[in-house]
This record gives C-alpha cells, sequence and structure tokens, in this order.
C-alpha cells in the first residue's frame, strides 16, 4: 500500500491533536507526519506512533513533499498557507469555515455527498461541527422521501469555541463551586452554569455566522439551495460533544418506524431511541464515540410531514477530525491525492 506524507497544521490545538489521533487509531498509511503550529508552540512535540515528533513553525515552504495538509489553525491561516500548500502539490483538507463556501472548493462530509470529492481542486471544505453531525442524520430522510424545511436548535459544547474558552469552563466551574462570585464582565463569555444563545459574531440579519454556516452549508452539502433552513445557535456548560433538536418537515409523511428503520442503515449513525427505559444520545455517554447518535425520533403533533430529532456527536470527532481524515482517506480511494495542473488557488 502506498504511504503519504501527511502535515497538520495546528498540531497542538484542540482538533489537531485530535486529527493525529485519529490518524493512527485509523491505521492512515502516514509515511512521515509533519506537526506545524504557530511560533508560540515552538519547542513543544505531539506523540504519534511511539515517537514524541517536534512541531515545526508554519512557513510558506513547510509544504515541500507533503502529500495531504489537514489544515485547522483558523481561518486566516488557512487564507494566507492553504495556497501555499497547494502550490507545493499537496491537496489540502481545510478544517476552518473560509473555504467552505467558495463555489470551487467541495464541502464534503464522505457518506454523504463524497461524490464531490471528483471535482477537487486542491482544496477540501470540512463542514462546521454543528453541519456535519446533521447532515449525516438528514441524508437516508432527504434520499428516501425529500426535505422541506429544517428549524434548528443547537447545544453546542464549549470545546467548539477552542481551548481558551474549554480551561475557562473549567475554572470558571471551579470559581462557582468554591463560592467566587462572578464579576459579570468574564471575558470569554460566562459559561459555567449558563447558556449563552450566542455562538460567533451577529449579523445584520440578527442571526450569528454560526446559524448562518449551518444554513447555508446544509445547502451547499445537498446540493439543494431551494432547501428552507432556519437556526438558533447556543453555547451550553458542557465540555464535549454537540446536541441539537432539529425539526425535519418532509416532502411526504413517513412513519416513526420508516424513520428508525432508515437512520439505522445509515453508516456512521447510530439510533440510540428507547425513552421509556431513559436511553437518549446525551454528551456525556457520546464523548470520545466516532458515530452520529439519534433519538427522541417522534413525530411533530403541529405537522403531517414533520419529524423532530435529537442528535447528539463528539463535536472533536465526527465534527472535525474524524470527518477531515476520513475525507482523505477517500481521496486516496478514489485516486484523487494529487493537485490538477490547473487550480484556482495555484
Amino acid at each position: 500500500m502506498s504511504k503519504y506524507v501527511v502535515a497538520v497544521v495546528g498540531a497542538t490545538g484542540l482538533v489537531g491533536k485530535e486529527m493525529i489521533d485519529t490518524l493512527e487509531k485509523r491505521q492512515f498509511p502516514v509515511s512521515r507526519l509533519i506537526p506545524l503550529a504557530s511560533e508560540r508552540s515552538s519547542g513543544s512535540t505531539v506523540f504519534f506512533q511511539g515517537q514524541h515528533l517536534p512541531v515545526s513553525v508554519l512557513t510558506p515552504s513547510s509544504f515541500e513533499g507533503v502529500d495531504i495538509a489537514l489544515f485547522s489553525a483558523g481561518g486566516d491561516i488557512s487564507k494566507e498557507y492553504a495556497p501555499f500548500a497547494v502550490s507545493s502539490g499537496a491537496v489540502v483538507v481545510d478544517n476552518t469555515s473560509h473555504f467552505r463556501m467558495h463555489p470551487q472548493v467541495p464541502l464534503v462530509v464522505p457518506e454523504v455527498n463524497g461524490e464531490a470529492l471528483t471535482q477537487h481542486q486542491g482544496i477540501i471544505a470540512n463542514p462546521n461541527c454543528s453541519t456535519a453531525q446533521m447532515v449525516m442524520a438528514l441524508k437516508p430522510l432527504y434520499d428516501a422521501v425529500g426535505i422541506q424545511r429544517l428549524v434548528i436548535s443547537t447545544y453546542q459544547s464549549v470545546s467548539g469555541a477552542g481551548k481558551d474558552c474549554l480551561e475557562a469552563l473549567e475554572s470558571q466551574t471551579r470559581a462557582a463551586l468554591s463560592g467566587v462570585p462572578h464579576t459579570g464582565e468574564e471575558k470569554p463569555f460566562l459559561f459555567a452554569f449558563n447558556v449563552v444563545p450566542q455562538i460567533d459574531v451577529f449579523l445584520d440579519n440578527g442571526y450569528t455566522k454560526e446559524e448562518m454556516k449551518l444554513i447555508q452549508e446544509t445547502q451547499k452539502i445537498f446540493n439543494d439551495p431551494s432547501l428552507q433552513v432556519t437556526a438558533t445557535a447556543v453555547r451550553v456548560p458542557v465540555f464535549v460533544s454537540h446536541s441539537e433538536s432539529v425539526n425535519v418537515q418532509l416532502k411526504s409523511a413517513v412513519s416513526v418506524e420508516r424513520v428508525r428503520s432508515l437512520l439505522s442503515q445509515m453508516p456512521g449513525v447510530q439510533v440510540l431511541d428507547d425513552p421509556k427505559h431513559q436511553r437518549y444520545p446525551m454528551p456525556r455517554l457520546i464523548q470520545s464515540q466516532d458515530d452520529v447518535f439519534v433519538g427522541r425520533i417522534r413525530q411533530d403533533l403541529s405537522h403531517p410531514h414533520g419529524i423532530e430529532l435529537w442528535i447528539v456527536a463528539d463535536n472533536l470527532r465526527k465534527g472535525a477530525a474524524l470527518n477531515a481524515v476520513q475525507i482523505a482517506e477517500s481521496l486516496i480511494s478514489m485516486s484523487l491525492v494529487s493537485v490538477p495542473q490547473v487550480s484556482v488557488f495555484s
């Protein structure tokens, strides 16, 4: 089997570390791993295949000889350095939002729209973590009967905001349990024992950027701009795993039993739906799992074509690192680990 030189940009971050761990757990055919990060991580190491590998400082020349570059270091970094990777001959899988809505960049969840990889011109975008887990559950319904409208409410863990916010949640929780009063001026948000109805900045239309990502990315992944989507994204005091309540208005009536059957046949999705025995997906149970879990499946009493879903997944896994590695695996299986001679990024 051929092996590949893989670079991980943002190797010391939450997702970067998870990418490296996922590469090893899935026995990805790596001939050499190149961990890259900013100067702040200079001198640090990552552990891979029994070795402590030094983290190199990211520069435009970091990608010489690299076959696949996994990016997770922020949109500005991807904007600046992904073109250097492509011009060096690497295929980029980008976990940031920078390229997601670019018309010439495939936005891919392999189980959902893996065929879009054939259109790549050097860069493939990884969807937003909340989008990725949701479309996994929606795919079998979309294919079987079609979807008219989605009403999405997310309950997103603090790990989605990065390592600093995760540390803030821990310190705020310890302080609150110790009786230390909060000032009301915590930066970042006061996450502990709180619910924050804002993820990312607000836009002129009253939605946040996170909410618009859910709307626009879902339409792009399904290649269906007519799909009606609205979303409210909320941060909750959970360390890892995102939860979503999704009201799905289908194009025709489908029984709950049929929905369960369709979801059970979807690769990467597990149905956990036995409310009488309090069996349903919860973040603490789902953390460190690769699959997307769906429960609380029920008929929407207000609409004959409506179905309610409760969707939970580890946002650092399927929502980020795992999906990126699966994209790289698909590139290999489809013989697409090469940059087209004519690329919009070269």
